[in-house]
């Protein structure tokens, strides 16, 4: 029994609200770092297989919840445009690392506590 319990891992989600309607989670997470990575809304849409449309909704929601930009965007043209992270969403995905880590720490010291 105790080899089962050796290779057991807990699992949790954590995600951010206010006034009960969800703010931020893993897939607004996401989100925001493959608009890092790519540069463009559109692109990370793609790279997580959804709309355009739904990626901007995230967006819209999570900034009007949150009462500040998380994307500085520049409209496309010939050359087409360019979206970047705002220090705000910078910040929000750095405590939100932290509070995924401390989490993650907690229930797993918790559930080998109670494993012994």
């Amino acid at each position: 029994m105790s080899e089962l319990f050796a290779r057991l891992q807990v699992r949790s989600k954590v995600w951010l609200e206010i006034d009960g309607a969800p703010v931020f989670g893993q897939g607004r997470e996401q989100l925001l770092r493959q608009i890092q990575a790519t540069g463009s809304i559109n692109a990370a849409a793609k790279q997580m297989g959804i709309s355009y449309r739904k990626a901007w909704t995230y967006l819209d929601a999570m900034e009007k919840r949150l009462g500040y930009p998380l994307v500085n965007r520049q409209k496309g043209g010939a050359g087409g445009g360019n979206s970047c992270l705002t220090p705000e969403a910078l910040q929000l995905l750095e405590g939100f690392d932290a509070l995924q880590e401390g989490v993650n720490a907690f229930v797993d010291c918790r559930f080998a506590g109670l494993c012994r």
